[in-house]
């Protein structure tokens, strides 16, 4: 699929970026920021000024980017709710580890829900955080239907990264580490970023409107719910048939990232399973061991879908996380 821009594209309307978690990340212990990556090759093969690449395969212990967000709407839900003993979570993966983690460090017990067509891998990374790992006999959006429910119980908090909730916008403004980090170590002014609920891809567009940087979406062909939501002019939920890019395996976009996405996304594309293999391939070639959803940025760059003579940054989310920890 092309490059589909963004009919309603408004940046001076995106909400501001929120730094307030830079400093809680720093102290944390074994923080520091993930390396951008050049590839020169490739840059000059596609007409670009630059192809880098931001990759998040290692972050804090764990093998992708979510820590950032999960653990900054732990700590905010933490300083609020002193009686705070479970928390739970839905997640493809990523997210479901990254709560579980940040519960572990803090000494609280853990439920994620999974849906039935994640991978046992993930499930079995995710209880080597010491976390009750639930499998629901449904979709992922059933899952985070049943974490919101568990989160009305004495003394626990859902940790969502989805939704209209305080934790699912405090997620984003986790994720404004990663960008900040970027800017600071590279010069660039395009990001591609991979959507799945949105809310990576809002902090993208928050960084985005504020320097003057354009940021393209990138979706399974089997999960476009943003560029759907574009085109309705409204948050839609579609089917999902499925797609090997877990963590983008989503049929709706979160409550809290629609807005600065339907203001500040540029453009979006979707991608194939066949292309998102083909981008793994290749990007282990340059020496970088990217998954599935963190390939997906590779594949889009594949399709010329950026402006020739830009300088990319592309946001590889995720290390190889279908793997046993």
């Amino acid at each position: 699929m092309t490059r589909v821009a963004n009919p309603h594209y408004d940046p001076a309307s995106v909400p501001p970026v929120d730094r307030t978690a830079r400093a809680f990340h720093a102290s944390l212990r074994g923080y520091e920021p993930t390396p951008v990556r050049g590839l020169a090759a490739a840059a000059e093969e596609l007409g670009l000024a630059a192809l880098l690449v931001k990759d998040e395969s290692r972050r804090l212990g764990l093998p992708a980017f979510k820590i950032l967000g999960a653990s900054w709407a732990v700590e905010r839900t933490c300083r609020e709710r002193a009686d705070v003993h479970t928390l739970v979570a839905a997640s493809a993966g990523n997210h479901g580890r990254a709560v579980a983690h940040a519960a572990k460090l803090r000494g609280l017990s853990c439920r994620v829900y999974l849906p039935a067509r994640s991978l046992t891998v993930r499930r079995e990374a995710i209880a080597s955080e010491g976390a009750e790992v639930i499998v629901v006999d449904g979709t992922y959006e059933d899952a985070v239907t049943l974490a919101s429910a568990a989160g009305l119980e004495p003394g626990v908090a859902t940790i969502a990264d989805v939704g209209d909730s305080g934790p699912a916008e405090w997620v984003i403004d986790g994720y404004a580490t990663l960008f900040d980090e970027a800017m600071e170590q590279a010069r660039f002014d395009t990001i591609v970023v991979p959507v799945g609920v949105g809310s990576l891809a809002a902090a993208a567009v928050r960084l985005g409107a504020e320097a003057g940087v354009e940021v393209i979406g990138v979706e399974p062909t089997t999960a476009a719910c943003l560029a759907e939501s574009l085109a309705a002019d409204r948050r839609v939920t579609i089917p999902t048939p499925g797609t090997i890019m877990a963590g983008l395996d989503c049929a709706e976009v979160s409550a809290a990232a629609w807005p600065s996405l339907r203001n500040g996304i540029t453009a979006t594309v979707a991608v194939t399973d066949a292309q998102v293999r083909e981008a793994m391939a290749e990007l282990a070639a340059f020496g970088l061991t990217i998954g599935e959803s963190g390939a997906a940025p590779f594949a889009a760059a594949r399709l010329g879908v950026c402006r020739t003579g830009s300088r990319v940054l592309l946001v590889a989310s995720e290390g190889l996380t279908a793997v046993s920890p």
